[in-house]
């Protein structure tokens, strides 16, 4: 069954972001109703990786290269053995390729965002 029409996105009230991602979907990929629930709760529209850590550090890696991000935000479907494989697996591989820091510059949070000390303060 093919998703029904839906309003534009200068119509829609409720959170654009969100919707414009599933209208882009629809548009791009032509998904039955059944294709695009299945989408949806897989990855809730947002990108998916999934492969071993070169496959997915190849995916990011291209993300970045080719400006389609600045930084990601892991969401992994178990707590906390996938993030533990990520950190395990997939960071050492974006290291080695130079895309992920080994070391902390700063070692407080006002040096990571480059702020200097207030005056007087320790």
């Amino acid at each position: 069954m093919p998703v029904p029409p839906l309003p534009p996105l200068d119509a829609f009230k409720g959170p654009k972001g969100r919707y414009a991602t599933i209208l882009r979907i629809i548009d791009t990929e032509r998904p039955t109703l059944r294709q695009l629930l299945g989408r949806l709760a897989a990855g809730g529209g947002h990108c998916t990786m999934v492969g071993t850590p070169e496959q997915i550090a190849d995916r990011m890696e291209q993300w970045l290269r080719e400006g389609g991000a600045d930084g990601f935000n892991l969401m992994p479907p178990s707590l906390p053995h996938s993030l533990d494989d990520f950190v395990d697996h997939v960071v050492p591989v974006l290291q080695a390729r130079g895309l992920f820091r080994r070391d902390y510059e700063a070692g407080t949070l006002r040096g990571h965002l480059g702020l200097a000390r207030p005056a007087g303060k320790i």
